[in-house]
């Protein structure tokens, strides 16, 4: 049954429940009432009192059924848009991680019910792109890493040569710097695919933050040395969090060494740990370059880089943001960053670990 027909049939229940309740109130004034009186021997007259019970019968029982309809229309237009309400819901709950989910359906095969199913399909046929999408990144990346590791060594090898022309030297250097970038790209991508998928398992231990902080620290204040950029770490309160020590400090590391290439020269880059209420709360400041506002939503886009990025010679590839937002989720935590005039903060926020 269509939607159409099941309205207009709702509807005429209810206004026949409205006429029927008129009829019978009528019916009780004019009909029954009459015989009442000629039932007692009365006299039945019209006078001036018809006039009013037909008046109070109009605005009485005519007000009911004025009632009954908007109440019926009430719970009709309810009773309409109820699936209408599941199905946004639901749809609302749906992302490129859970495409598998389908929206309920109600069986009766009316229009919402075709359009609904008609939905989980294109959510199928998205899913199963997306997976073809992985698979292929996966076997790309799979199949560059051996080309790129042969090639690494055989630069390698040659730059060792004793008897290498400097231009020569120079020019496989640059060749050589070339290969890292995008071998770093393919182990990116492979990274984020297999997190896509589900296939990458976080070891989640107890750990110490404030001790991972002061070895990211650490070596950040090696990567500031050639930038001439000072790192220091103004509070560091000891912290201690459920996490997996490898990805967060890949976390961290991502975060320090964008802090250090985006700087200037001279600049700074300042640690700060604490705890705010249930969560740790790290922030990293740098005095780089303000980021403009249009593009903050866009910074831990999949190879996004700002018009500043690629008109700089700072070597980057766009995916150092995502993983660090991927990493940060995983660990049921967030990452933000704000930016105004030479000043840029990026603060991660994870959860405490459970008090034993």
């Amino acid at each position: 049954m269509t939607i159409r027909t099941r309205l207009t049939l709702w509807y005429a229940v209810i206004f026949s429940l409205s006429l029927l309740v008129i009829g019978i109130a009528m019916y009780s004034e004019l009909v029954v009432e009459t015989r009442a009186k000629i039932a007692h021997h009365r006299e039945v007259t019209v006078d001036d009192d018809a006039g009013v019970d037909i008046t109070q019968i109009i605005f009485i029982y005519g007000g009911s059924a004025v009632v009954i309809g908007l109440l019926g229309g009430w719970w009709l237009t309810r009773r309409a848009f109820a699936p209408v309400t599941a199905i946004i819901e639901a749809a609302e709950k749906i992302h490129d991680g859970n495409l598998a989910q389908k929206l309920p359906r109600s069986g009766n095969g009316d229009e919402l019910d075709r359009l609904t199913e008609v939905f989980n399909a294109m959510t199928t046929r998205l899913s199963s792109s997306f997976q073809r999408i992985r698979e292929f990144t996966l076997h790309a990346s799979h199949e560059l890493k051996t080309p790129l590791t042969i090639l690494h060594g055989e630069i390698e090898t040659e730059l060792h040569a004793e008897n290498l022309p400097a231009a020569q030297r120079e020019k496989l250097s640059d060749q050589l710097d070339e290969i890292q970038r995008l071998t770093k790209i393919v182990d990116g991508l492979t990274l984020l695919t297999k997190a896509d998928a589900g296939q990458i398992e976080l070891k989640f231990t107890a750990l110490p933050l404030d001790e991972i902080v002061r070895d990211v620290f650490a070596d950040a204040q090696i990567l500031a040395k050639s930038a001439n950029v000072s790192v220091t770490l103004t509070t560091c309160k000891k912290i201690s969090i459920s996490g997996d020590r490898h990805r967060l400090r890949q976390l961290l590391l991502n975060l320090a060494d964008n802090a250090v290439k985006y700087n200037q020269p001279g600049g700074t880059v300042e640690f700060a740990l604490r705890r705010d209420g249930a969560d740790a709360e790290l922030t990293i400041t740098n005095t780089g370059k303000i980021i403009p506002p249009e593009i903050l939503p866009r910074v831990f886009e999949r190879f996004y880089r700002g018009a500043a990025a690629h008109n700089s010679d700072v070597d980057g590839c766009g995916l150092g943001l995502s993983i660090a937002e991927w990493i940060a989720r995983a660990h049921h935590g967030e990452i933000r960053i704000a930016s105004v005039e030479n000043l840029t903060t990026v603060t991660i926020r994870l959860p405490l670990a459970p008090e034993k």
